[in-house]
């Protein structure tokens, strides 16, 4: 019998996130990041649900190729851009549009002598100092781009460190300095990433960049993607392998970490940090059984977890689980994990079986 660990996705979920950051920024256009597969959720399960977005973006040129050879024609951008001269000519070949966060990489595009993309993402750093020219470049790199063979268009772009946290001083100051960096200068304006399109309309200009948020995902440091009118777009499932009485003072799992404090069921599902699952997750983290909320009870292992179903007394061998998606918010999750949501839904592992979810029809 196959090992029942699916992440299933749900193509009208990431559909509807996409219309919901329209809402939000509707005098912009949406880039829509679909880097690390898509966050997690696999690009060719995604794609076509994110045919209305406006472009695309990925950090890596394989990703782009994966989107290529799924026949997608949106323009995509390349996030970190290319400094290698085989890498231009591949980036020519797929028709990429590049993003320029150093003075190398305008050399290397002089030097590579061809055309590459009509259309250049000039990147500033106003103050994350992690990709970005400096503001005194802006203007030189800027000329210099419009000379290249084939270029017809700069467009200016920087990334906000603090947006999650609208009234963060730093927001203003990156703010600040990236308007003075471009005054004068023409090209379209893109600074808004995830949590701004929510949390900063007066910095939505031309374009926004969707990420974590297409996934139904909040990129907010409270809360979860529902109070943004999200849905999440990945529900990962697995099933009760087995259902045992453990009398009270034994203990369960590796390091005896959880102590039965009575006479209780523990169930045990197919997961584990073999699959992604987060070794670090504290006892007591939410896990949902047969859609009762339920908890975990003892350390992860690498295929199995084990959980306390003192809530659903009547949980037998091969009722579902349910550890993060529709009911239970992956944010809750990676709260009790100590991290972040995007890396639990990046570091899924390949044994886990992907399926795309068919969209509900009304009455089913």
């Amino acid at each position: 019998m196959a090992r029942n660990t699916i992440a299933r996705i749900h193509p009208d979920a990431v559909a509807h996130n996409l219309r919901r950051v329209r809402e939000n920024a509707p005098g912009a256009r949406v880039m829509a990041v679909v880097k690390a597969d898509a966050y997690g959720h696999r690009i060719d399960l995604c794609l076509p649900a994110l045919a209305g977005a406006d472009m695309l973006a990925v950090a890596t040129i394989e990703e782009a190729r994966a989107i290529r050879r799924l026949g997608n024609g949106l323009p995509v951008l390349l996030l970190e851009g290319v400094t290698d001269s085989g890498d231009l000519a591949v980036a020519a070949e797929l028709g990429l549009e590049l993003t320029v966060h150093h003075r190398q990489q305008v050399e290397a595009l002089a030097h590579f002598g061809h055309p590459v993309t009509p259309r250049v993402w000039l990147k500033i750093d106003s103050g994350m100092h992690r990709l970005g020219v400096e503001a005194a470049e802006v203007a030189e790199l800027h000329a210099r781009l419009l000379e290249l063979p084939g270029v017809t268009r700069v467009n200016l772009m920087s990334h906000l460190a603090c947006a999650e946290q609208p009234d963060h001083p730093l927001n203003a100051r990156q703010l600040g300095r990236f308007d003075e960096a471009v005054s004068g200068l023409d090209g379209e304006h893109c600074l808004a990433n995830s949590a701004a399109i929510f949390n900063w309309p007066a910095i939505h200009r031309d374009w926004v960049r969707a990420g974590i948020v297409l996934y139904g995902i909040s990129p907010m440091d409270v809360g979860s993607g529902n109070d943004l009118g999200l849905q999440p777009a990945m529900t990962l499932t697995s099933e009760l392998l087995a259902v045992n009485r453990v009398p009270a003072g034994e203990c369960v799992g590796y390091g005896g970490r959880f102590v039965a404090p009575e006479d209780m069921l523990i169930g045990v599902a197919a997961i584990g940090y073999g699959d992604g699952y987060p070794r670090s997750i504290a006892d007591g983290a939410p896990v949902l059984v047969n859609g009762q909320r339920c908890r975990l009870a003892g350390r992860v292992s690498m295929d199995m977890i084990t959980i306390d179903l003192s809530e659903c007394p009547e949980a037998k061998i091969g009722d579902p689980v349910v550890l993060w998606g529709k009911g239970l918010p992956v944010e809750a999750v990676a709260r009790s994990a100590g991290t972040i949501p995007y890396e639990l839904v990046c570091r899924i592992t390949r044994r886990v079986r992907y399926r795309a979810q068919p969209a509900q029809r009304a009455g089913d």
